[in-house]
Order: C-alpha cells, then sequence, then structure tokens
C-alpha cells in the first residue's frame, strides 16, 4: 500500500467515523423522578431491574426532568404508587449526578400549568419553574438549561418570560424543526392496573416513529420516557436495537450542541411532519 493510499484511507476512515457520531444521535430522557424504586430496582417476591444498572451496563448516558417536590430532604415518592427501598430522592439525584447523568427541570409541582396560569398567574407558572431549577441547583451545583413542562403544555406568555430568562423549553409542537421536536414514547400507556401499552410492543412502537422520521431524512431524535418500571423493562431491547442500527446515545445538552438551530441539515426544517407522526 502505498503512502498515497494510506492517507486517503485515513481521511475516509476520518470522515465515515466523524459522520456516524454526529448523524445518528439519540438522547434518552426520563420524566417525573427521582424515583429511588425505579432507579435501583426492587428485590423481595416481585424483583425488578434499576435503570440506572440498564443504562450503566449499555454504556448509556441520558438527561433526567426530574420534579423540584421530590428535592426536598427525607422525601423518596408517593406513598401510595410508589415503593420505598429506603433511599431518598436526593439521595438517588446525586448518584445520578455522580454516574454522569444530567439533571433538567420538569417544574417543581408537577401540575398542567395553562390551567395553573388561570388560577394562579403568569408569575406563579414561572415561579414554579424557577422553584424547581432552584431544587436541581442545590443538587447539582449548576442551573438546569432545559425546561420540559408536564403534558407539554406551556401558556405563551410564560414560555417567552423563561426563553428570556434563557431557557430552553422542550416541545412536540409542529412549529420546531423536526430534530428538536421530542418524540413521544407513550410510555405511561403501559403503566398502571390496566395497561393499554402500544401495540405490538413499547420498543416496536417507539421504533416505528423513529422510523417514519428517517424517511423524511432525519436521524437526530429526542426520546421522551417516564422513570417507570415498565420503560426500565423494554429499555434494553431498545438500546440494543438501536445502536445496531448505527445510533449513538449522548446525553441532551450534547444533542443540542451538535442539533442546534444552525447545525441541522434542510432535512430537520422540515414543517410537513405532523407531531403524531414522531
Amino acid at each position: 500500500m502505498t503512502r498515497k493510499t494510506f492517507t486517503l484511507l485515513s481521511l475516509l476512515c476520518l470522515t465515515t467515523v466523524s459522520a456516524f457520531s454526529t448523524d445518528k444521535l439519540v438522547a434518552l430522557t426520563f420524566d417525573d423522578g427521582p424515583r429511588p424504586y425505579v432507579l435501583f430496582g426492587t428485590k423481595g417476591d416481585h424483583p425488578r431491574p434499576g435503570l440506572i444498572s440498564v443504562l450503566d451496563s449499555n454504556g448509556v448516558k441520558a438527561t433526567f426532568f426530574v420534579v423540584g417536590w421530590r428535592l426536598t430532604p427525607k422525601t423518596w415518592g408517593e406513598p401510595r404508587h410508589e415503593e420505598n427501598i429506603g433511599v431518598t430522592c436526593i439521595d438517588a439525584a446525586e448518584q445520578l449526578v455522580q454516574r454522569g447523568y444530567e439533571l433538567e427541570d420538569h417544574t417543581y409541582s408537577h401540575i398542567e400549568l395553562r390551567t395553573a396560569e388561570s388560577k394562579r398567574g403568569e408569575q406563579w407558572v414561572v415561579g414554579d419553574v424557577n422553584r424547581g431549577a432552584e431544587a436541581i441547583k442545590a443538587v447539582t451545583g449548576t442551573q438546569p438549561q432545559f425546561v420540559r413542562p408536564p403534558d407539554w403544555i406551556m401558556p405563551d406568555d410564560a414560555r417567552q418570560d423563561l426563553e428570556r430568562q434563557g431557557y430552553r423549553l422542550l416541545t412536540i409542537s409542529s412549529e420546531n424543526p423536526i430534530g428538536l421536536r421530542d418524540i413521544n414514547s407513550l410510555d405511561y400507556l403501559c403503566a398502571g392496573r390496566n395497561p393499554a401499552c402500544p401495540k405490538p410492543s413499547l420498543a416496536d412502537s417507539v421504533l416505528k416513529q423513529i422510523e417514519q422520521r428517517e424517511k423524511h431524512g432525519v436521524y437526530t431524535h429526542i426520546l421522551a420516557f417516564h422513570e417507570l418500571s415498565s420503560t426500565t423493562a423494554m429499555m434494553p431491547e431498545l438500546i440494543t436495537t438501536l445502536k445496531a442500527r448505527g445510533y449513538r446515545f449522548v446525553t441532551l445538552s450534547e444533542y443540542m450542541h451538535l442539533v442546534a438551530p444552525g447545525n441541522h441539515s434542510p432535512a430537520d426544517k422540515l414543517a410537513t411532519l405532523t407531531p403524531s407522526a414522531n
């Protein structure tokens, strides 16, 4: 092999690696925590694996949109719906940070903000987001960059105020470029006493949404999940499949650095794909 041929092959290899690392990206995100029994799993009669161990074993870093009220002393969850495994939410959040995961803002109260604004006013809504951010900053030492409001609902005036403060709001709105819209996994349908999980499976449903976006030339995806045991159970299958298809998993801040306005492809700017096709 000549030096010239070797150099050309080396350049081709570098180009291929670069394209792989930036063109096919997934940002895994999880809402509504920290839920220690989901993050660390449960033992006893019905043992379940912990989400952290699943992500760590697969070499995946994710972003967690946490609820501010959970980050108060001695809080471990909701007694009616969650299992107390002897780990507080603050301890769980601290372990997430230590392991290299990101914590972002899912408000303090986790209530639907349009209704809250009609009853309490715009400043209450802005204050609830900021209060959630303060709780996160007390754990991480840094100000959250991103907000995902419950049910993706945020009044326009409050949105503008929060964006002026420097927050970036996550959305499923078709007004945004496809690559910057969340994919709604619908994983919450798999939880509860009477689950109505997407068919044929949650993993297949998410993969189908990704495939629909790929048909429009979009290979960058923000996946919105929740801290649920049923979601944890399907995560190894989803991660394995996406890795086999050439996807790389990144945190949300890494994703936005690569896919933010000015960096995404023309196909990513298509406004014709409806939110339901996310």
